[in-house]
């Protein structure tokens, strides 16, 4: 996650952002310059450390993470597939795609919204009745990923009605996540825009590039993206252009 900034390049992009969150898309805007060296002085300089830094509003980021999730849940589709065709499944890669929603989703990303996003609507008394589901799924989720990671292993494939239990799992997760992340990015996202300051909408996008970096490192975000690709890999799912129809 980068840095929040302010300025009138600052206005400018959370305007952007703002009508972005309010279509419900999440885009992530590569740093403008990334690769060039040098600062120069006074105003000049500061000018172009804003235009080389990646700016990535609160809202955006936690949409752009939903992303990650999203590719995981296409990683249990074809685990799934696979189970139900009695075709070679690597566990490791049912194994690793649960560890990543435990370790950037429910421990980071969903952490984020439980301590940030979801106490501010309930004391503004807004969608608590979302929130409150929200908060249940989120618990229901992890309780999900436990069984998930028990059952991936060599053994349980070979087992047909242990592969069956995982397979039902893996349906369950997804059912309830693919709706689950599209309420966030189409309804509490954009409200949460709407529900605080821009100041105080800044300050969150630094704290949570703190939490992000004190997890992760830097590069977090891209880490992530990296292992999932990795698996999508394995199972061979990657290349974008197979989801292509054929008519």
């Amino acid at each position: 996650m980068h840095s929040y900034h302010r300025g009138d390049h600052g206005v400018d992009r959370r305007m952007f952002v703002a009508a972005v969150g309010t279509a419900g898309a999440g885009l992530w805007i590569p740093a403008l310059a990334a690769e060039s060296g040098g600062g120069g002085g006074g105003g000049q300089g500061k000018e172009k450390k804003s235009e080389e830094e990646q700016e990535v509003s609160p809202a955006e980021d936690l949409m752009r993470e939903h992303g990650v999730l999203k590719r995981v849940l296409l990683v249990y589709e074809e685990a799934i597939r696979r189970i139900d065709a009695k075709q070679d499944l690597p566990p490791d890669a049912v194994k690793d795609s649960a560890g990543t929603v435990r370790a950037f989703i429910e421990d980071y990303h969903e952490k984020l919204e439980e301590d940030y996003l979801f106490p501010r609507f309930e004391k503004a008394r807004q969608l608590t009745d979302l929130t409150s589901v929200l908060r249940a799924q989120h618990q229901a989720g992890r309780r999900v990923t436990d069984r998930i990671m028990q059952l991936a292993t060599t053994q349980t494939l070979k087992d047909p009605q242990a592969a069956a239990s995982l397979r039902d799992l893996l349906r369950q997760f997804n059912r309830m996540y693919a709706p689950h992340e599209a309420r966030e990015d189409t309804v509490l996202f954009p409200a949460f825009r709407k529900l605080v300051s821009g100041e105080e909408y800044g300050a969150l996008g630094e704290d949570f590039e703190k939490k992000e970096h004190a997890l992760f490192g830097e590069g977090g975000f891209e880490k992530m993206v990296d292992r999932v690709a990795a698996i999508e890999k394995r199972l061979g799912i990657y290349e974008l252009s197979q989801f292509t129809p054929k008519v």
